[in-house]
């Protein structure tokens, strides 16, 4: 007997909706910024992903959408102070950064240090929600085991934040051999996520969600945002796939166990 296909019904405007249209590199010009706002509008997904300076520029050309603006706080280590963090997401927020998405600190998660940790999510999270604005907090599951993973979630879930999210897309692992590799969001780890996590708390995936099979893939485990370099090539292949304005039921293959992969 064959196996039973993996199915998902969508529309096209829910595929876009899952969407961050991530303008994160660190070599992009104004030039490119301006391209990937361009893709943004095009596809009108549910964020552009931005750095900090660059919010006042993807506000004027996202004028008149419903693509929210969404900066970067402490991106991508996380290892700035706590005062420093807070300051540049109240900043960020008031600026027009409708979703902030932060880093943690990873030291101190690794370290134990939960009160810190803790508090510092909670003082973001503050400078954040003041403006009407809503926090994804970024763990980089590469660096961390389960029981860290789980922790973030119990912590997150607590202080009420809006997503908890698997990467930056640049927390590359040193090897032995010298040469470095990323696994960004993997299957076992979202389950994870969306298991210990407060229902009312979203997950969202960032790093090796390349394409629209990866996309229906995670969707169907409960993850309700991806940050996306690819979003031309999965918006085309929803197209392609006969997924429409009005529900269509698409199958879609599994991500491989082994997948890796950067943002």
């Amino acid at each position: 007997m064959a196996p039973e296909a993996n199915t998902i019904t969508v529309t096209l405007q829910q595929v876009a909706k899952m969407i961050d249209h991530s303008l994160l590199h660190p070599t992009m010009t104004d030039d490119d910024i301006l391209e990937g706002l361009r893709i943004s509008k095009k596809y009108s997904v549910a964020t552009a992903c931005v750095k900090p300076y660059l919010i006042p520029l993807a506000k004027k050309e996202l004028e008149g959408t419903d693509v929210l603006v969404c900066p970067v706080i402490g991106f991508p280590h996380g290892n700035s102070t706590t005062q420093a963090k807070v300051y540049e997401a109240d900043a960020a927020a008031a600026a027009g950064g409708k979703e902030i998405d932060m880093v943690i600190n990873i030291g101190k998660a690794l370290g134990g240090d939960w009160e810190y940790v803790a508090d510092e999510i909670r003082q973001i999270n503050q400078a954040v929600t003041k403006h009407d604005a809503i926090l994804k907090v970024i763990f980089e599951n590469d660096y961390l085991q389960e029981e860290h993973i789980i922790r973030l979630c119990e912590i997150c879930s607590d202080i009420g934040v809006g997503f908890v999210k698997t990467s930056t897309g640049y927390g590359f692992v040193k090897q032995p051999d010298g040469k470095y590799s990323y696994n960004g969001a993997t299957v076992p780890h979202l389950k994870l996520m969306r298991k210990h996590s407060k229902p009312e708390v979203q997950v969202k995936a960032a790093g090796g969600v390349r394409t629209l099979d990866d996309l229906l893939h995670v969707m169907s485990l409960g993850v309700t945002r991806i940050g996306a370099t690819a979003t031309v090539a999965i918006m085309e292949e929803a197209a392609r796939r006969g997924i429409t304005k009005k529900p269509t039921t698409v199958e879609f293959k599994p991500i491989a166990s082994n997948a890796s992969g950067g943002y």
